[in-house]
Formats: structure tokens, C-alpha cells, sequence
């Protein structure tokens, strides 16, 4: 995506390896460079917002930068989870957890919560959330067992990528369908604003 260049001394490290995350800022134009984080995703906790924003928190401030970041420097961390039936679930340890994911979501809706935190400079923060409803289609074990064959469930919260196989599984979104994907480029926006960049316009306010 071409257009206005970002300000002089805008940069914007991203704090996980995610290939989905990349694409979403690489499809706005949005130049960044990844970055490791130390931070662990923990998903202890029963309110699913609190639990991926202080994921996310952990990771902008566990983020290992190349060098000390400037006023204009900006972290980003994510974390997605999903919730159904109060239950939060994260990236599967193996198949058979990826199995028990899927068949719980079967026939069912539920929640894709993403926490969102972004760091500008070494002090000013910004941390929220967004929340996309999901409903899957009913499966039945042959569909579920394809689907695990695939491999596609690795990685990723819930077992499932909206935008991949599992497409064939959602009857419907409600919500906003970049969250599922894995990060909410509205909510992202919003938190650029606060912070005193306007993406749209790639200008400061």
C-alpha cells in the first residue's frame, strides 16, 4: 500500500511472530520490524479480556529491542484467546487438545478476544480489547478428523484459523472480522490515536 510516509522517526516494532499479525500491518502499509519477546502467554484467570490484556502488556514490555527506542518508537503486543462456554482456551499443546477445541466449538458460538497494548516511547502505554463473536456450523467426526489432518489447527488459539480451512466451518461473524484473524486493526487505530499518531492520515495529532 502506497501513499503519505509515516513521520520522521516513526517506527513501530511488533512484538510477535505471528505471520498473521504481518500480514494484517503489511496490508495497511504499515511498516514494522518483528521483534522477540520474553513474556509467556498465562491463561489463568476467569475474565478473558483481562487475562489476553495482560498477555499483551507482558509483551511489549518483555520486547527485545535492537536498540533504545526513540518518542517517535512504538511497541506492539498481542495476545488472542477464545472463549465458549466460559472456558478460555489458547493455542493447543497437541492434536488431541486441538480435537477436544474444535469439537467444543462445534455447533456452538463463541468469543474471539484479542488484547491489544501498545507502547510508545519507554513509558506511555495503551492497553485494550476487542471481542468478535463466532458461530461454528455443527461437524461431525469425519470432518473434525480432515480437519486436524490439515495441521492447520497448530498455533493457533482455539485450534482454528478464520481465514483457512475453517473458513467451511463459520456460519457467522459478529464482530470485527481482522480480530479473528488476529488483530484488531480498528481497535489498533483507535490506540494509535490515543497515543497522538493518526494511521489514516500518517500524521501527528
Amino acid at each position: 500500500m502506497s501513499g503519505r510516509p509515516f513521520p520522521p522517526g516513526f517506527e513501530l516494532f511488533l512484538a510477535s511472530q505471528s505471520p498473521r499479525r504481518r500480514e494484517l500491518l503489511a496490508s495497511i502499509g504499515l511498516p514494522f520490524r518483528v521483534v522477540q519477546s520474553d513474556g509467556r502467554e498465562i491463561l489463568t484467570g476467569t475474565d478473558a479480556a483481562a487475562v489476553a490484556e495482560r498477555n499483551a502488556l507482558t509483551k511489549v514490555r518483555t520486547a527485545v529491542l535492537p536498540q533504545p527506542v526513540g518518542a517517535a518508537s512504538f511497541v506492539l503486543g498481542v495476545d488472542t484467546v477464545v472463549v465458549v462456554h466460559d472456558d478460555i482456551l489458547g493455542k493447543p499443546a497437541g492434536r488431541e487438545e486441538a480435537a477436544a477445541m474444535v469439537a467444543q466449538l462445534a455447533g456452538r458460538r463463541h468469543e474471539v478476544v484479542s488484547g491489544v497494548a501498545l507502547l510508545r516511547g519507554s513509558t506511555v502505554e495503551a492497553v485494550a480489547h476487542a471481542v468478535t463473536g463466532v458461530r461454528f456450523a455443527p461437524l461431525n467426526q469425519r470432518q473434525i478428523q480432515a480437519y486436524l489432518a490439515s495441521g492447520e489447527w497448530e498455533g493457533k488459539a482455539g485450534a482454528y484459523a478464520i481465514q483457512g480451512l475453517a473458513a467451511l466451518f463459520v456460519e457467522a461473524v459478529d464482530g470485527e472480522y481482522t480480530n479473528v484473524v488476529g488483530l484488531p486493526l480498528a481497535l489498533l487505530a483507535r490506540m494509535f490515536q490515543e497515543l497522538g499518531l493518526d494511521l489514516a492520515t500518517r500524521t501527528w495529532l
